[in-house]
């Protein structure tokens, strides 16, 4: 059981890296894999912190979110916005093809709304 929620923490954090990764190289020029693991999983921290703030929590947890990825990527503000957005697609199409082809019930970690 704890082997499982390990595996499935592995995979959700490699999809997420995934998308932060394919948005990195498209928009910032970046091709480093492990660095946008580590993004992600920072990401995913910011998120979780930010998201903890009644009312406001889930706009400040993605401004956090963006903020990471401006912090960890060169760029501005608009950059890390792009980069946000085409992380989410990336990841999306990921998820929908591991669940919908394999029949897994992943999602993204370190990658919001996916």
């Amino acid at each position: 059981m704890v082997l499982g929620a390990i595996v499935s923490f592995v995979v959700a954090l490699l999809v997420g890296g995934l998308g932060i990764y394919v948005s990195g190289r498209v928009v910032a020029g970046v091709d480093d894999y492990s660095h946008a693991v580590v993004t992600a999983l920072l990401g995913a921290l910011a998120w979780a912190i930010g998201s903890l703030i009644p009312l406001i929590g889930s706009v400040v947890a993605l401004v956090a979110w963006v903020w990471v990825i401006k912090w960890r990527y060169p760029g501005g503000w608009k950059d890390a916005a792009v980069m946000g957005l085409v992380a989410w697609a990336a990841a999306l199409v990921v998820i929908a093809v591991l669940n919908g082809v394999l029949g897994l019930g992943i999602s993204a970690f370190g990658v919001p709304g996916v």
